[in-house]
């Protein structure tokens, strides 16, 4: 059975497409194997390929202090990239680059087995949404997903801007650090769960799974029941997460 370690040792050697001419070292995912959150990247930027080091370069400060605002290690976590090698003069990926690369991406996710997988900018969520059977936004629309949760049955994606895109517009630093803050949410579940009405229409079979995933044990700040709850408000025990009413619900 391949392990962690068999898989980097083909992408090391890989020269399966013309990437590998412009390369000093091909980049290896890296973190804590037994982590539920995967980051995955683009492709690593000139600091990364020539220190054989994920998100050292000025993207990775960034990336460093949006995980200190939410107060998380990048040790914590997992972090890798959907193109191996580095992009010349950080072009665009080919559809054949991604082709390619992209069968070491998908043998990396089966054998971490993360829960939550973070795409980190364009081409890495739109490959993540194809490969899961998600449908994109338009390219106008496409910045109204960072910081959504989705659900596709068997994994939870939490789709973020790059953090490449504070190093060319700062002003969006409040909103980038929020969103993040979606990865300290996901990976614990709402506190109101145990008694929460949802639990146990679904436990009875009368709840669809997605509810639970992408709101009591998922973006649970989201949740309108949640909301309604800390602030003290009466909410119907028929009202879903997202505020709608389902009058089939019931306790019988």
């Amino acid at each position: 059975m391949m392990k962690i370690h068999d898989l980097n040792e083909l992408i090391k050697k890989c020269k399966k497409c013309r990437l590998s001419e412009y390369r000093t070292n091909v980049l290896l995912g890296e973190g804590n194997l037994n982590s539920k959150v995967m980051l995955i990247a683009q492709a690593p930027g000139e600091n990364e390929d020539r220190e054989g080091k994920m998100f050292i370069g000025p993207s990775g400060k960034v990336l460093d202090e949006l995980l200190r605002e939410i107060k998380i290690n990048r040790k914590e976590i997992y972090m890798t990239n959907l193109i191996k090698c580095m992009l010349p003069k950080y072009r665009k990926p080919k559809s054949d680059e991604i082709e390619i690369c992209s069968k070491y991406l998908d043998k990396e996710i089966e054998l971490i087995e993360p829960e939550i997988l973070v795409p980190l900018g364009f081409y890495s969520t739109k490959y993540i949404f194809k490969k899961y059977g998600i449908s994109l936004p338009s390219k106008e629309e496409f910045h109204t997903i960072y910081g959504k949760l989705f659900w596709n049955n068997s994994k939870k994606i939490l789709p973020l801007q790059h953090p490449a895109a504070l190093l060319y517009n700062n002003s969006i630093k409040g909103e980038m650090i929020k969103k993040y803050h979606k990865i300290k949410i996901v990976l614990t579940n709402c506190k109101w769960y145990p008694v929460c009405p949802m639990k146990m229409f679904y436990e009875k079979g009368k709840l669809d799974k997605k509810w639970i995933e992408l709101y009591c044990k998922g973006d649970w700040e989201s949740c309108i029941r949640y909301q309604m709850e800390e602030k003290g408000e009466f909410h119907p025990d028929q009202m879903l997460p997202d505020g709608t009413i389902d009058k089939k619900l019931s306790y019988s």
